[in-house]
């Protein structure tokens, strides 16, 4: 998973997890732990994105593919800490990255045309 994390009262999101080897029930069920992990913490809930399975850029753990998914938080450093150390643990979890999200582009993807406008 890809975690974005912001400094002080920020923005934090998971993109690009790959999840490995689990039916889409029991992951959207971790997911939902580790949101109300953080949310247990203050954080937040925002924008969740389920990628569905994907083919991983390179071999990880001898596995190929892997189910993506993206989610944002409004949250304090720590509560990102917390989820960072508890997925750096999580056997189901192949790869994640906490990363700061500015303001501007918190929430949903846009699409291209509409960035455009409005930039």
């Amino acid at each position: 998973m890809v975690l974005r994390s912001e400094g002080g009262t920020g923005h934090a999101g998971i993109g690009n997890p790959a999840v490995r080897g689990h039916d889409e029930e029991t992951i959207r069920a971790a997911v939902d732990r580790w949101l109300q992990l953080i949310e247990s913490k203050g954080a937040e809930r925002g924008y969740v994105d389920y990628w569905g399975k994907r083919r991983l850029a390179y071999e990880i753990r001898h596995k190929v593919e892997g189910y993506y998914v993206v989610f944002q938080a409004r949250s304090e450093p720590a509560a990102m800490e917390e989820l960072h150390r508890v997925l750096s643990l999580a056997d189901e979890v192949v790869r994640h990255k906490v990363l700061r999200i500015p303001e501007k582009v918190y929430g949903p993807a846009k699409a291209a045309g509409a960035a455009a406008e409005h930039a």
